[in-house]
């Protein structure tokens, strides 16, 4: 049976969640390098000091999909980016200095991330009710769960205590960030440099349900491919022609593109992954039973998302008196 999305516009209301920020926890198994680090991590690390960061987070990211509806995505990818160069340590939100090239020009962020903005101004409003206390870091990580939440999708609980890196690796953001032109092999190789499991990877290769990608990261799939419907190819041919139209945008889920769902995966059975690391995933491999599970069974995606978004926040976090609680994310202290 074909499974599918329907096509329509998604219209989401934003509400103030009625269901708790911290879900039962997931128990986590991560990888030696990562293990003292992450023992230090606690999902309670906030309440004295400053209870007030997750409401003070929420209310301003809800405010700000509310405004634009892509900004959850946006939000998303930031932790994601952070994570995968030197842990999770807020390195991706530093600018450039004399001293060191940050990673927002590096290949996989320039002209492509975004919602720094947005998290300057979470930082803005967390400092003015707590002043030096909760980490750009940590605001990542609950921005990410806050935006999936705000677009329908699973609630985890956050793990707390990162502190702030001083510096940033434009080199590192260049190799271990997966490309978009990246095989099935080489995507499990990436996660398994991070300790991530092949079923962490599938899961949270999830994300591109929402969100958007630029023609120059597609081209090539939607005009040299043959493992793509042909309906499918057309359409987006018409949106990202062979030469100029390189920022044309097209969603990564064209069914539902701003709701936090299983279509991902239904979209990837019918051959319309619109990135060729996305249709890898169901390409005759190791994964495809995986993206099938996933596109029957939207609960066990959710929870194996919420599993695997906690084992990557896990990435080699600062703890302790390593590192800074920054009072500008874009720069130390």
């Amino acid at each position: 049976m074909i499974l599918s999305c329907f096509n329509q516009s998604t219209i989401i209301t934003i509400m103030a969640s009625k269901q708790s920020l911290n879900a039962p926890e997931f128990l986590i198994f991560i990888f030696f390098t990562a293990t003292l680090a992450s023992a230090q991590l606690s999902s309670t690390f906030y309440d004295n000091s400053c209870p007030s960061a997750f409401r003070i987070i929420q209310s301003t990211v809800r405010a700000a999909i509310y405004k634009e509806k892509r900004m959850g995505a946006s939000l998303l990818r930031l932790h994601f980016h952070d994570c995968f160069v030197n842990g999770c340590d807020g390195s991706i939100l530093l600018d450039d200095t004399t001293s060191f090239t940050g990673e927002k020009t590096a290949g996989p962020n320039n002209n492509s991330l975004r919602g720094f903005d947005v998290v300057d101004t979470i930082k803005a409003n967390v400092e003015a009710s707590c002043t030096q206390v909760v980490s750009c870091a940590d605001i990542l990580a609950i921005a990410a769960r806050d935006s999936v939440v705000a677009l329908g999708g699973p609630s985890w609980t956050v793990q707390l205590g990162r502190r702030d890196a001083t510096t940033a690796s434009f080199s590192q953001a260049n190799t271990d960030i997966p490309a978009p032109t990246s095989d099935l092999s080489t995507l499990i190789s990436a996660f398994s440099k991070k300790g991530l499991s092949t079923t962490d990877m599938v899961s949270l290769s999830g994300a591109h349900t929402i969100g958007q990608a630029r023609c120059t990261t597609f081209r090539s799939r939607v005009y040299n491919e043959s493992n793509i419907n042909s309906s499918f190819s057309s359409t987006e041919q018409n949106n990202c022609p062979l030469s100029n139209g390189d920022d044309n945008l097209s969603p990564l889920d064209a069914g539902s593109p701003n709701y936090f769902d299983n279509c991902y995966y239904k979209n990837l059975l019918n051959q319309r992954g619109l990135l060729h690391s996305d249709q890898q995933l169901n390409n005759g491999g190791s994964t495809d039973s995986q993206v099938s599970t996933y596109a029957a069974n939207p609960s066990k995606f959710f929870n194996d998302f919420s599993a695997a978004i906690v084992n990557m926040g896990n990435i080699s976090p600062l703890t302790g008196t390593d590192g800074e609680i920054r009072i500008n994310c874009r720069k130390a202290n």
